[in-house]
């Protein structure tokens, strides 16, 4: 299926005879009600299906009314802005046409979230076995998108199974240190569940394909290269190869951490933050005075990789012109950031990282066989 984003928006009007009317509030009260009884075990899997989808029958063109088209193109609109803002392109999702996706490999998909449970009946039909959620709650209420009412209809089924394992949108750190155990959890499920798995973020543009790509790097034997290439020739995203190249000298290297010293001088202001870093732009740490010195301080502990990150000084965002920049970019914006590496240039660390910038990056069949044992003893975390 192609990527129904990309349709002009003038097509919502084509699209809108196969919207869905969905209340959650309601629908989750009363399949609560349903499934607190005794005889929840004996209830009829066909019955309780019905009420399942009682909220999410189509609704005609007249059932959907004007103000609430406007609000759901409007929340589109706001998320396709913070995605392109945040991700580095352009990019954009439209969640009122609905799930869309596309075939990466004949048993890998990668799509855009479920909206209702009517969408499991859909990934049925064609094959899907896993169905693989990475969204946080956040995301799931920015578009009223009732998650437990999709997760109790597919637990009704006895072939399809749905999983969740939850990835801060927009935030390339979270990716890495997430990834190792997002991607032991698919392969698990692949292999017990058999079939065509679905990979979903919100847009599918993100955490989805990453995870998918990490997956046919890890698991499946692809280089990384070859990988994206298939991936990008399926759909139109941006994975965050970096992510998924750190994650990978994470796993062969046990996540080695170094300490850092972040420092802004001067006494005259009343709080200093930082954001960016590891904790992503969406996140502040504030910095502790040091009344002896005159300074702010941040003791961190990170892992290898490349880090960006500003200030926050008394509620404005500044640079330190004391600490390394960013070229400026092509919307004006500088960053402070800092590379942490080992001191070793002998170190299995240095090694890896300087393979991963040659173009035709690989790993030996000895690292492959340390990434799949770590996968297959990385404990489940829901």
């Amino acid at each position: 299926m192609n990527c129904l984003q990309n349709l002009p928006r003038s097509c919502n009007s084509i699209m809108s005879s196969r919207k869905f009317k969905f209340q959650s509030a309601s629908h989750t009260c009363f399949v609560k009600l349903a499934m607190n009884h005794r005889e929840k075990r004996l209830m009829n899997a066909t019955a309780f299906r019905q009420i399942c989808l009682m909220q999410a029958t189509p609704s005609s063109t007249s059932g959907v009314s004007t103000e609430d088209t406007k609000e759901s193109e409007e929340k589109s609109d706001i998320y396709s802005n913070n995605m392109t803002e945040a991700m580095g392109a352009v990019l954009t999702y439209r969640h009122e046409l609905g799930m869309n996706y596309n075939f990466i490999t004949p048993d890998l998909i990668v799509g855009s979230c479920l909206q209702t449970p009517a969408d499991v009946d859909k990934l049925r039909s064609i094959g899907v076995k896993t169905i693989y959620c990475l969204q946080q709650n956040s995301d799931l209420e920015y578009f009223s998108v009732d998650i437990e009412a999709i997760r109790e209809y597919a637990s009704t089924f006895d072939d399809i199974e749905h999983l969740r394992a939850e990835i801060r949108d927009f935030d390339a750190f979270d990716l890495r240190l997430r990834l190792p155990c997002v991607v032991s959890k698919l392969h698990k499920a692949i292999n017990r569940n058999g079939g065509i798995a679905y990979i979903h973020c919100t847009a599918g543009l993100g955490r989805a394909p990453g995870t998918a790509l990490a997956y046919m790097f890890w698991v499946q034997d692809y280089k990384l290269n070859d990988a994206l290439t298939l991936l990008l020739s399926k759909r139109s995203c941006f994975p965050k190869m970096d992510a998924i190249k750190s994650a990978t000298v994470d796993i062969l290297t046990g996540l080695k951490r170094k300490p850092v010293t972040l420092t802004w001088k001067g006494a005259e202001c009343s709080s200093v933050e930082i954001s960016g870093l590891d904790i992503g732009w969406g996140q502040r740490i504030p910095l502790k005075y040091i009344e002896s010195q005159g300074s702010w301080t941040l003791h961190r502990d990170l892992p290898e990789g490349r880090y960006e990150y500003k200030y926050i000084v008394d509620g404005e965002w500044v640079t330190n012109k004391h600490e390394l920049l960013t070229p400026v970019d092509d919307k004006g914006n500088i960053n402070n950031y800092l590379q942490v590496s080992d001191d070793d240039p002998e170190s299995l660390s240095t090694a890896l990282w300087e393979r991963l910038l040659s173009d035709d990056f690989d790993l030996t069949t000895d690292e492959r066989q340390v990434v799949k044992q770590f996968l297959d003893d990385c404990p489940d975390a829901e």
